[in-house]
């Protein structure tokens, strides 16, 4: 099974409270044990519930890649240390951030290959983005917005981006993450991809709202078909 379809909270919105790359899929701490297992045979990998911000919206708050971990400057004391005692058993790196904009799920889009960041990321931020996760960077927008994170899923094989994302925008994601992009929806028409999903290189998991041509083309954009 490479796709799943879910919800967290009864939110079909699933991007807003998990994360994932190929080593790591992050959740918040309230997601049901029998959930995660299902979500664990579609992504693989280690799985990690969490708080972050004290709040379950690991999604909007933290990007990462197999290489690391940003989080934003609200993550806790105890949050920090609980991130960096699972990334020291991954070879993770562990980055706070000290931007006042704190949602950098919703900011950053990045696979192992790059990352696209939001211009309301400073410039001396954006290097400690690129030094925890490994990756040259450049800032982008897609669909024309700077919440480049909730308008794309991105993978090592693939990336996803909100359905208005111009060609000028698709090829600078493509050449900043080094894998295809193609534009789709989920959860029944939304654009906002990031914010409906979570994917990795073994699969994607979205809201149960997301129809089966939506999947079929998320799958097809993530290589996963």
């Amino acid at each position: 099974m490479r796709a799943l379809q879910t919800d967290f909270y009864g939110d079909v919105n699933i991007g807003l409270f998990a994360k994932a790359c190929d080593k790591l899929c992050v959740l918040g701490n309230n997601i049901s044990g029998k959930r995660i297992g299902k979500i664990q045979k579609v992504l693989g990998g280690k799985t990690f519930q969490t708080s972050l911000a004290n709040s379950e919206l690991i999604g909007i708050f933290c990007a990462l890649n197999s290489n690391g971990i940003v989080l934003p400057k609200i993550a806790t004391q105890r949050e920090v240390e609980g991130f960096r005692e699972v990334a020291d058993g991954l070879d993770m790196s562990v980055s706070v951030i000290g931007s006042k904009f704190t949602a950098l799920g919703n900011l950053i889009l990045c696979n192992d290959k790059g990352a696209v960041v939001s211009s309301l990321i400073d410039a001396k931020d954006k290097k400690k983005i690129e030094e925890c996760l490994g990756v040259d960077s450049d800032y982008g927008t897609v669909a024309g917005l700077d919440s480049v994170g909730s308008c794309g899923i991105a993978t090592n094989k693939g990336c996803v981006l909100h359905r208005d994302a111009s060609e000028e925008e698709l090829d600078r994601v493509q050449e900043t993450l080094h894998v295809d992009s193609d534009i789709g929806t989920a959860n029944f028409g939304s654009p906002f991809v990031g914010s409906c999903g979570i994917a990795n290189s073994n699969g994607v998991v979205t809201g149960e709202t997301t129809t089966g041509p939506e999947i079929t083309r998320i799958m097809e954009a993530l290589s996963l078909l």
